[in-house]
């Protein structure tokens, strides 16, 4: 009988992973066989947590996650991952629900996830610009916006830096004008000053 290895993920700093640890819990994984990203979306390919997560999968072991839109919000990226486990003799559960790749109903089941959760990512970025028009056009988004702390500010820069989010949904997420977010990335060193303080304080 292999180990559970569990993963969860929340979008940004501000979302708490609460609940979605508890899922993992009361699906049986250990605490400290858990592996987070917080402050990264499931298009980000790029994430330490869900990297070590599958680093620590063995031939037996099963990897649980909440549901597939905390592992993937992409066809190609949900296909390539399933596979990639099933190859190496991993199993994959979906809230309970054990992905079976060599059975033809578990394999459609899957695919089905896979393409609504990539739908629901595209429908929330439509509806994130749609409100923000709205907004705009009835003038709620002019005058002062409230400031943002300094980890809010390294967050959004952060944020941007990935290209996974435009400026209309940065403004949404952080509940700030477009001026604030362009102040705030206009004033964030560049990725060689970063690394010319960095050497130099080495």
């Amino acid at each position: 009988m292999g180990e559970l290895i569990g993963y969860a993920r929340c979008s940004t700093v501000l979302q708490d992973l609460t609940a979605q640890r508890e899922i993992l819990a009361g699906l049986g994984v250990p605490g400290e066989r858990i592996y987070l990203d917080q402050g990264l979306t499931g298009t980000n390919r790029a994430r330490p947590g869900l990297d070590q997560a599958l680093a620590a999968v063995r031939a037996g072991d099963t990897l649980v996650v909440p549901k597939l839109d905390r592992l993937a919000r992409s066809v190609p990226d949900a296909r390539d991952i399933g596979d990639t486990l099933a190859g190496r003799g991993v199993r994959l559960s979906l809230g309970g629900n054990v992905y079976d790749p060599t059975d033809p109903m578990s394999k459609v089941f899957f695919n089905m996830l896979a393409v609504f959760a990539e739908f629901e990512a595209d429908l929330l970025k439509m509806r994130t610009r749609e409100g923000m028009a709205i907004a705009r056009s009835r003038g709620r988004l002019k005058g002062r916006q409230p400031k943002l702390t300094p980890r809010q500010q390294a967050e959004l820069v952060r944020m941007h830096g990935t290209g996974d989010y435009t400026i209309a949904e940065l403004m949404e997420v952080f509940v700030v004008g477009r001026a604030t977010v362009y102040r705030v990335l206009n004033r964030a060193p560049k990725a060689s000053e970063t690394q010319a303080i960095s050497n130099a304080t080495t």
